[in-house]
């Protein structure tokens, strides 16, 4: 299926206002234009509560956001343990509110956003370690967040969602702390890989091969750490013992064969799998949901998969 008319619409506007042969972005512009970007998420999706906070972290306090659905009814509400997006470099608790704020409603569930260690001032296996003790506490300390310990699941979003999958690997051998599912977004797998879709994708379909190079040099001290299977998860030899995966790629998105592969390997594993190609959407579409209305009937089937899942 062609490039969705609305998503050409978008992505000629954003290419209007990208400066022409613009340098190479350093860390802090390529936050200040995600965080542009993500300004597109921003629709009205009301919640009963939100809260701020702080967990424990292995090198320190790491913020988290606690969201409350307006439907929430008992003490115990299912959890989903969020992870935003943009490429371990960029994104915070606050570019992601609004999509946080979308899932938290659609799902019914309480959500917990996490802010975890960025690089190039924290390279890999920072976000990792957040990520896992980020989550290790969520599911230790559930009576006090309000959730009920067996109806927790993990999400992310793009590079969040790689830590996502990082986490539910290492959980399948951590007793104690079993997640009911998995909600993988636009999921960065391998991030060595050189797919069909990431050549056909490599420029101008919002994520391009030169951000992702980028992104991957800032993340990794070392570069040869590519295929190391917590930064590719991919790349896992075992994927046995994992959770329920709810996995949505786009078909005009580069990172669509890994998370193609991915699913089949889960699959393959004896997992559950639930498995949508978004037609004609490039990566990101679920966060610009002022720009594409498709996003919104999206977020509905997201929520509506994902609350029954855990009902």
């Amino acid at each position: 299926m062609p490039l969705d008319p609305q998503v050409r619409r978008l992505l000629g506007a954003l290419s209007l206002a990208a400066a022409p042969a613009a340098p190479p972005a350093g860390p802090q512009q390529r936050r200040d234009a995600f965080r542009s970007l993500m300004r597109l998420s921003e629709i009205d999706a009301p919640v009963a509560g939100v809260a701020d906070g702080v967990l424990p972290g292995p090198a320190g306090p790491l913020p988290v956001r606690l969201y409350t659905p307006c439907d929430a009814a008992g003490d115990r509400l299912p959890g989903l343990l969020f992870f935003h997006g943009g490429g371990l470099v960029a994104g915070d608790l606050d570019t992601h509110d609004a999509l946080c704020r979308t899932l938290c409603g659609a799902t019914g569930c309480r959500l917990i956003a996490v802010g975890y260690r960025l690089a190039p001032e924290h390279v890999f296996p920072a976000a990792v370690e957040d990520a896992l003790a980020a989550t290790l506490w969520a599911f230790a300390h559930a009576a006090d967040l309000g959730v009920d310990p067996r109806r927790i699941a993990v999400a992310g979003e793009s590079a969040g969602a790689t830590l996502a999958a990082v986490v539910c690997q290492r959980l399948a051998r951590t007793p104690g702390a079993a997640p009911a599912a998995q909600l993988l977004l636009c999921p960065i797998l391998d991030w060595a890989a050189e797919t069909p879709s990431r050549r056909e994708f490599a420029s101008g379909y919002l994520l391009d091969r030169e951000m992702m190079r980028q992104d991957l040099a800032c993340y990794l001290a070392d570069g040869r750490q590519a295929d190391h299977p917590q930064v590719s998860p991919l790349r896992a030899a075992d994927l046995a013992g994992q959770p329920p995966t709810w996995l949505h790629t786009a078909e005009c998105d580069p990172l669509r064969d890994e998370g193609h592969a991915y699913a089949a390997r889960l699959r393959a594993a004896g997992a559950e799998v639930h498995h949508t190609c978004h037609p004609g959407m490039v990566h990101q579409f679920y966060g610009l949901a002022r720009a594409l209305p498709y996003a919104r009937l999206a977020h509905r089937r997201i929520g509506a998969e994902l609350r029954a899942a855990l009902a």
